[in-house]
């Protein structure tokens, strides 16, 4: 079937160029972008995160004023004065 499509003259450029590059017809591109456009939405898998585990005993520093602390130390973070203002 033969139809008459207005298309910008900038994207009409890049097409006109991707053809020439990949040595394709206008009407190949048309059509194959086409069916791509019509072609109903592939269901995603849902993530899922691999199992994993930590070895050791675990957290042995239990308050969150010293883990701050330590996480900061030496990167500008606030002292112990600052601290006391929140």
């Amino acid at each position: 079937m033969k139809t008459t499509v207005e298309i910008a003259d900038p994207l009409f450029r890049r097409a006109k160029l991707h053809c020439s590059t990949n040595g394709i017809s206008m009407r190949e591109l048309i059509e194959s972008s086409l069916r791509l456009s019509l072609e109903p939405a592939k269901a995603k898998t849902p993530f899922r995160m691999k199992p994993f585990g930590f070895q050791g005993k675990g957290q042995a520093i239990q308050e969150w004023s010293r883990i701050r602390e330590l996480a900061y130390e030496g990167r500008g973070g606030m002292d112990q004065k600052d601290d006391e203002r929140w």
